[in-house]
């Protein structure tokens, strides 16, 4: 079921996308949508408030060779204070939708499918686990 809504997604961002066919107008398009993510979590912080950043240097033990990777797990933090109130949740979601979109573009004109690239990526992580630091 889970691979027919990736289908009907990439597929009707397929037949939606008009202006931008050219690979070039996709990836700049995939980029400013990148920005407007950032924008948008920036403006939680700076605009309305709901969210703050609280960043410092990670935990002092991080670099020590001797670290387990679970306690690693646990000293390692997001920087992010606070939640995201109902509508800067809406934009946040509607900027990665945004993004979804056009990633979904990209994935059309270079002839990949979307469901196929999140399967592998699954088993990768779950294959590798905790090694497959990126």
């Amino acid at each position: 079921m889970k691979d027919v809504i990736f289908d009907d997604f990439q597929n009707s961002v397929s037949e939606s996308l008009l202006r931008h066919r050219s690979v070039l107008d996709i990836m700049t398009k995939l980029q400013e949508s990148e920005a407007r993510i950032n924008r948008a979590v920036a403006k939680t912080v700076t605009n309305c408030g709901c969210m703050s950043i609280e960043a410092k240097k990670q935990g002092k033990d991080i670099h020590n060779d001797d670290i387990d990777l679970e306690e690693l797990t646990h000293q390692l933090k997001t920087h992010i204070g606070g939640n995201a109130c109902d509508n800067c949740r809406d934009v946040l979601e509607r900027e990665i939708g945004n993004h979804m979109f056009y990633l979904a573009s990209l994935c059309n004109v270079l002839d990949l499918n979307m469901y196929d690239i999140l399967l592998k990526e699954y088993d990768r992580i779950n294959t590798l686990g905790k090694f497959s630091l990126r």
